[in-house]
């Protein structure tokens, strides 16, 4: 369980989030931790739009930057970073507020992540004699979605994968989604905005993004992890640099996949209903989030 005090603050990518935030961290004595799949990624403060340096000497941010972009990630791992920092600002009479729009990484600490088998060591030991091929073949015959959410190449991660199909008989894509409390009471509120007022948000900031220096970001890469490879812009920016996009095309790829994947977002978050809804549209001011949100908190 995670402490009382923790504000939860959800929606979609461009939603404002970040600022709103830094406005009720301000007024609540609180510090931010970061609920971002891919702002955990250092070097890409400009593609994820991460908090400014200014706004991190305003206002105490943590789990920003602190992967490397060749690591892998997931809600187990995000959750075992995030609750000790919770509960370490907790701990100093701090309010912490969990930020962001990775739904699976917010779900992992407010409903709980449901506890996976221990290891077993001797089936372990058996697995260490098998080549990788092996294990990830009978892993993928086991549990096709493994294709996708593990590191294929990595053998700690196969094994570990293979060895909880093994033991519990189910896929391990499933149950590493399985939540022990599903109806948790908690202080959340999630921004929805009015769609084409979204979509104007979306591309002002795709572009204010390439404006920053996302472009020289994204060459500097290098190597990336499978799961901040996912990171929207990386593949459009790399057709860029390939001479297979112009500029303004690249803009426009960006967009329509952010857009797409925002849709995504505001559908997960309307069927979270531990949630308060800000809903904005194209006549809200800079300060109808905040007012919104101090109503809210009246009823908390």
């Amino acid at each position: 369980m995670l402490p009382a005090s923790t504000i939860f603050l959800a929606g979609p990518t461009a939603s404002g989030k970040s600022a709103l935030a830094l406005e009720l961290a301000s007024r609540l004595d609180g510090e931010i931790v970061n609920a971002d799949a891919f702002q955990l990624y250092a070097g890409l403060d400009m593609l994820t739009a991460k908090p400014s340096a200014a706004d991190f000497t305003r206002v105490p941010h943590h789990l920003y930057g602190v992967l490397r972009i060749t690591e892998a990630c997931d809600a187990q791992r995000y959750h075992d970073l995030a609750k000790p920092v919770i509960e370490e600002i907790t701990s100093r009479g701090k309010t912490p507020l969990v930020v962001g729009g990775s739904g699976l990484y917010l779900k992992a600490l407010t409903h709980g992540l449901a506890p996976l088998p221990q290891g077993d060591a001797t089936m372990r030991e058996k697995l260490r004699e098998r080549s990788l091929e092996d294990k990830v073949s009978e892993l993928l015959a086991l549990d096709p979605a493994a294709a996708t959410t593990v590191n294929l190449r990595n053998p700690r991660y196969v094994e570990r994968a293979l060895e909880i199909c093994l033991l519990t008989g189910q896929p391990q894509s499933e149950l590493r989604q399985g939540f022990q409390n599903a109806t948790p009471a908690i202080r959340g509120l999630v921004i929805i905005w009015e769609r084409e007022a979204l979509c104007r948000r979306i591309e002002a900031r795709t572009r204010q993004m390439l404006a920053n220096g996302a472009l020289e970001e994204v060459a500097a890469l290098g190597e990336v992890s499978f799961t901040a490879c996912k990171a929207i812009g990386i593949r459009e920016i790399r057709d860029h640099l390939a001479c297979q996009l112009t500029r303004e095309q690249t803009i426009e790829a960006i967009a329509i996949a952010t857009r797409q994947y925002a849709k995504r977002q505001a559908t997960w978050f309307r069927r979270e209903t531990c949630y308060q809804t800000i809903c904005l549209d194209s006549s809200s001011t800079a300060q109808c989030p905040l007012e919104s949100a101090l109503r809210l908190f009246s009823s908390f």
